[in-house]
């Protein structure tokens, strides 16, 4: 039995530190909206020029 008492108590971890996340994440945009729009522009900037990065890689490799 103490292996599923070690379970739950590893899913109720899980849970809480998810709604922790959240909780932070909401505070964060409600606090400083601005400071959190550019968090995500940034974020979305850095996922484009990646996936960029990755297109001109794949595209080099089968064009030679």
């Amino acid at each position: 039995m103490p292996e599923q008492e070690t379970g739950l108590i590893v899913v109720n971890a899980k849970k809480i530190a998810g709604l922790v996340a959240i909780a932070l994440v909401l505070f964060f945009v409600i606090a400083q909206p601005g400071n959190a729009a550019n968090l995500v522009g940034n974020i979305l900037s850095f996922l484009r020029s990646s996936a960029e990065a990755v297109i001109t890689f794949v595209s080099n490799v089968f064009s030679k």
